[in-house]
């Protein structure tokens, strides 16, 4: 946790898997009954892509996916700014809102 002085609140790193769009946007993938799902450190959210990825190769393996589908991550992970009442792409990213 850090302090912002600009707007006198505390800001949290949290970390957030993300796709690009058509549009070369990134747009939060993993979502819960609450909204988007943030993690807590870099290494979590990689965990959780690794394992997207594992299960995308057994279904390939068990002949439920093609392979080019399968070893295709189009997944990435982009570090955000958690605020009292907003989630903000951080550091030199756009200060675009991510819905929660």
């Amino acid at each position: 946790m850090r302090y912002n002085p600009a707007n006198d609140t505390d800001v949290a790193s949290v970390f957030c898997i993300c796709i690009n769009t058509h549009l070369d946007e990134a747009v939060p993938l993993v979502k819960d009954e609450d909204g988007y799902v943030v993690f807590g450190s870099e290494l979590e959210a990689q965990r959780e892509i690794a394992d997207c990825m594992i299960t995308r190769l057994q279904e390939f393996l068990d002949g439920e996916r093609e392979f080019d589908d399968a070893v295709n991550c189009q997944e990435f992970v982009l570090e955000l700014d958690q605020r009292k009442d907003s989630i903000v792409a951080g550091n030199d990213r756009d200060r675009n809102h991510v819905s929660r």
